[in-house]
């Protein structure tokens, strides 16, 4: 299995050392800035870096040769369909709800603002449409009374955001593909970047 890792931060830097923890295959790292955290980890780590012109869309030239699998880890570039199509399996994605509720960049702020004493992660299948891809997987956990986005983030989304990207990708090495449920588009809801 050789993946394609695109992301930033935090969240990217951590889940290319697990996926090298499990001994997976990282032909390239595509990122937003040659200064960013995961860009950083990838060059310690002696992997080829790719840094995109726009940061907004990950092209078609940006996807290693051979990739099987495109994991986007805190990415908000857009992957083209002509990249996912570069990719033997497409391409996965972490988004920090329980999707399709929450789509957009501010998914974790618009769980406490709404109050959900339930929150979750999903690993998607990349798609045109952002956050819209079926599921590969989901889990969820309680959000504590008077919790933060941060404090919520940081005790159990990204643990479980690493955690189901390993497990798709262990699936997907084994079996050779995806799970696949489409979203169910009368639940879904949107979380754009708001302002305080």
């Amino acid at each position: 299995m050789k993946l394609t890792l695109v992301g930033s931060r935090y969240f990217g830097a951590a889940a290319l050392e697990r996926l090298l923890k499990e001994g997976i295959e990282i032909a390239r790292v595509i990122v937003p800035a040659t200064d960013d955290r995961l860009a950083m980890a990838a060059k310690a780590a002696g992997l080829e870096v790719f840094v995109l012109d726009d940061s907004s869309i990950v092209p078609a030239e940006a996807i290693a040769d051979g990739t099987d699998l495109i994991v986007a880890a805190h990415s908000h570039a857009r992957v083209t369909s002509d990249a996912l199509a570069r990719s033997r399996l497409g391409g996965i994605g972490f988004h920090p709800s329980l999707l399709p509720r929450h789509r957009g960049i501010a998914a974790v702020e618009w769980t406490i603002r709404e109050g959900d004493p339930i929150a979750g992660g999903s690993i998607y299948h990349l798609a045109e449409r952002m956050d819209a891809g079926a599921i590969a997987a989901q889990d969820w956990c309680f959000v504590r009374q008077g919790e933060t986005a941060r404090e919520l983030w940081e005790r159990s989304l990204a643990p479980m955001g690493l955690d189901l990207l390993v497990r798709v990708i262990r699936e997907a090495r084994i079996s050779g593909k995806l799970p696949a449920t489409p979203q169910d588009e009368q639940f879904a809801t949107r979380a754009p970047m708001h302002r305080k």
